[in-house]
């Protein structure tokens, strides 16, 4: 993390984009989460950043819209362990992984005709069954 935080492809959010704070976490932990700054939020502007391009910066905009700030900041807040150095890395870990989601781009379907002979084959194999089903009929005539 001393150059920067690896997203994937090549790219790196620089550190000095990233702005990392501490602060006093809640819940239950005693005299321990009184006296300790152990949650960790890490903010990231989405607009104003230089490891990303134009497209991408839309696309994580537009993926990740419902979490970023009317300021363009990405948030992601970590206490769930009591070390400030695991929520840290956490926090990293929650950033990264949200940025790959956003800029991945799921690879279009191609439509593929099936086959005539598929098609037949099923046909057959339909009548086949029925020609047994009829078999097991006890009718008998009496002619």
């Amino acid at each position: 993390m001393k150059d920067g935080l690896p997203i994937k492809n090549g790219i790196v959010i620089p550190s000095h984009e990233l702005e990392i704070t501490a602060s006093r976490s809640g819940g239950p932990g005693g005299q321990h989460v009184n006296k300790t700054s152990s949650r960790i939020t890490v903010r990231w502007n989405v607009q104003q950043t230089h490891a990303l391009n134009d497209e991408q910066k839309l696309r994580v905009l537009e993926q990740l819209q419902s979490e970023i700030t009317s300021e363009g900041d990405l948030l992601v807040s970590n206490s769930s362990s009591r070390s400030q150095a695991q929520n840290k890395q956490l926090a990293l870990d929650v950033l990264a992984q949200k940025i790959r989601k956003a800029l991945y781009i799921p690879k279009k379907r191609m439509k593929v005709k099936v086959p005539k002979s598929a098609t037949e084959a099923r046909l057959h194999e339909k009548k086949k069954r029925g020609s047994i089903k009829a078999m097991r009929n006890k009718r008998i005539d009496n002619d």
